[in-house]
C-alpha cells in the first residue's frame, strides 16, 4: 500500500512546488515591472500637466470627464477594504500594493492616450504672474515629493510590501505620522496634487475639466481616507483630526477639525 500513495504524494509535492516557484516568478515581474511602470507614468504625468496636449475631436469634453472620473474612482474603489479583501483572496497580500500602483498607472496612461484638448482659454498668465505660476507648479512637485517621502515611497508604489512578501518576511507596521507637514494637514500628499492641477499659466477648458475633476476627487478621496484611517488606527487619529485640519485651502465640512 504504501508503495503505491508514495508516487501520488511525490507527484503532489512536485506540482505544489513548480506551482508556487512560477508563483513567486509572477509575483517577482509583476513587482518590478509595477516600478518601471510607475517611472514611466510619473514623467508623462509631468508632461501631460504642463503642457497639457490632445488630440481635438468631437465630443472631447465627456471623453475628459469620463478619463478624469477613471482615474479617481478606481484609484478610490481599490482602496475599500471589502474590495482589497476580495483581492487578497486571490493573490498575496504583499502584491496588493503593486496592483494599486498599477491600475493606478494603466488609468492614467489611457488618459493621456484618449486626452482631448480645446482652444477655449479661460485665463492666460503673463509675465510676472506667468514666472509665478510656473513656480508654484514646480514648488508643488517639490512637495509631493516631500511629502511622499515622510509617508514612504515604497508603500505608495508597493516596492515596500513586495520586497518583504519577495524574502518571505512579515513587513513592519506602518508608522503613524504627525511630524513634517503632518503637523499642519492631515492630507499633504493630496494638497500638494491641487497644487499640480490648479497652478497653470494657460488654463484651457480641457484643463479646467480636469482640475474640477480631480479637485472633486481629492475632497472626496480625503474624506474617504479619514474614515479608513480612523478605522485602522482608531482614537490615536481621532485626538490627532481634532487637532489638525485636513487640506487647509478646502478644509471646511469634513475636512476641517473633527468636532469632539
Amino acid at each position: 500500500m504504501s508503495t503505491l500513495t508514495r508516487p501520488e504524494i511525490t507527484a503532489s509535492n512536485s506540482t505544489a512546488l513548480i506551482t508556487s516557484s512560477i508563483g513567486r516568478a509572477a509575483g517577482f515581474c509583476f513587482g518590478i515591472g509595477t516600478q518601471l511602470l510607475f517611472l514611466w507614468t510619473v514623467v508623462y504625468l509631468f508632461l501631460f500637466l504642463r503642457y497639457c496636449d490632445g488630440t481635438e475631436y468631437a465630443g472631447w469634453w465627456w471623453m475628459d470627464t469620463l478619463m478624469a472620473m477613471g482615474f479617481a474612482v478606481p484609484h478610490s474603489l481599490i482602496l475599500f477594504p471589502p474590495i482589497q479583501k476580495r483581492i487578497r483572496q486571490r493573490l498575496p497580500s504583499g502584491l496588493m500594493g503593486c496592483v494599486h500602483c498599477t491600475v493606478t498607472c494603466v488609468t492614467l496612461l489611457l488618459m493621456f492616450r484618449y486626452w482631448g484638448s480645446s482652444k477655449v482659454v479661460v485665463w492666460q498668465a503673463t509675465g510676472m504672474v506667468e514666472t509665478a505660476v510656473l513656480a508654484c507648479f514646480y514648488l508643488s512637485w517639490v512637495a509631493l515629493l516631500y511629502s511622499l517621502y515622510w509617508t514612504g515611497f515604497g508603500y505608495q508604489t508597493g516596492l515596500t510590501q513586495w520586497w518583504y512578501w519577495w524574502r518571505m518576511t512579515p513587513p513592519p507596521r506602518r508608522p503613524f505620522l504627525t511630524t513634517g507637514a503632518f503637523r499642519y494637514m492631515r492630507h499633504p500628499v493630496y494638497m500638494s496634487f491641487l497644487g499640480l492641477v490648479w497652478f497653470t499659466p494657460t488654463m484651457t477648458l480641457d484643463h479646467a475639466i480636469l482640475t474640477l475633476t480631480w479637485t472633486l476627487y481629492i475632497y472626496i478621496g480625503s474624506w474617504a481616507k479619514d474614515r479608513r484611517l480612523l478605522h485602522y488606527i482608531g482614537d490615536e487619529y481621532l485626538a490627532y483630526a481634532r487637532r489638525v485640519p485636513g487640506l487647509p485651502v478646502i478644509g471646511f465640512g469634513s475636512l476641517n477639525r473633527f468636532r469632539p
